[in-house]
């Protein structure tokens, strides 16, 4: 199915929904100017051609460091590894890139210990895998949560409010780790795999009352530790580009870079990073032609790009599955 069997509505649901991913059909619906029965049906019909609401942790709001990893491989093993990584709990997404001999992984680790199991034990003894870098996330300016934003496609119409803190820029403020209870990390495994599971659902797993289970996800969205991210096919859309872009910038213009491309449509991801590019980012584009126009008139102008380095995405192996605190 293409863009063109997606109407404007669909496209408003969506924008709304990623605004509240928990909103109730009744609040979507007073939003939307339409019948909840109407908003209940269409949301169903995105739901069958893919659409997800998924519960995500903040890796930094929980006292996780967030790494890039990119792996170059032998072309007959790449799709394998790939796979294995996916598998792993502490592994967000995962991605091929540039003819299948490159992939990209991010990975949360709460220790050292963590760390270096994967990165010097793991990895450098993983037969076919030709070299390792490992980039440390320095800071999100935009996507620590998600792979896209659904109000980012498509100009704001009148029913559709502002976007929420979770689309704005990080402004960078070390926080304390937030401490978890077991009914935090119960509910943080049931919504990564239906954000939209309703609070019965959620108080016969955690064993709590609906308003006690209430309590906690009010506790977690409002400090920041918990988002609701909207998963929806780019394709569908009309967006088949997908791109990681890395930039090495002069570091008196890292952030000016990071949170201008954070205001930029075509951008889902982009964060400061360890290594010989210092900033990476991904985009999400229509058209080849796209993505040229969006370097040359966008990326060209901002001050202190030394150097740019383009991967087109060939597959997303993992994509929106938390690696859980």
């Amino acid at each position: 199915m293409d863009s063109g069997a997606l109407n404007d509505l669909d496209h408003r649901l969506l924008e709304a929904l990623q605004l509240d991913g928990r909103a109730p059909f009744s609040h979507l619906a007073r939003l939307l100017d339409l019948s909840e029965r109407t908003v209940a049906r269409r949301y169903q019909r995105l739901r069958g051609l893919g659409l997800r609401i998924v519960g995500q942790p903040d890796p930094a709001r929980l006292g996780l460091v967030r790494w890039l990893l990119r792996l170059h491989c032998t072309p007959d093993a790449a799709g394998t590894i790939a796979e294995a990584l996916a598998r792993r709990p502490d592994t967000s997404w995962v991605t091929l890139a540039s003819g299948g001999t490159e992939l990209y992984c991010a990975v949360n680790t709460r220790t050292a210990g963590e760390r270096n199991a994967l990165l010097l034990h793991k990895l450098p003894r993983t037969p076919h895998v030709l070299s390792v870098s490992a980039h440390c996330m320095m800071r999100i300016f935009v996507g620590a949560t998600s792979t896209w934003h659904a109000t980012r496609f498509r100009p704001a119409t009148p029913a559709t409010p502002a976007a929420p803190a979770a689309l704005a820029v990080d402004s960078g403020t070390p926080l304390t780790p937030l401490a978890l209870d077991a009914t935090d990390r119960t509910l943080f495994t049931k919504l990564a795999r239906h954000g939209r599971a309703t609070l019965p659902e959620l108080s016969k797993a955690t064993g709590r009352s609906p308003s006690s289970v209430q309590r906690h996800l009010d506790r977690l969205r409002t400090e920041g530790a918990l988002h609701l991210s909207v998963d929806f096919d780019p394709q569908l859309l009309g967006y088949h580009m997908s791109t990681r872009l890395w930039l090495n910038v002069a570091p008196a213009h890292l952030r000016t870079v990071g949170e201008t491309l954070a205001t930029h449509p075509a951008i889902a991801f982009a964060a400061a990073i360890t290594g010989t590019s210092n900033l990476v980012a991904s985009g999400v584009f229509r058209t080849p032609a796209d993505l040229y126009d969006y370097i040359d008139r966008q990326i060209g102008p901002l001050p202190g790009i030394q150097s740019i380095e383009t991967a087109p995405t060939l597959r997303e192996v993992k994509r929106l599955a938390p690696a859980l605190p």
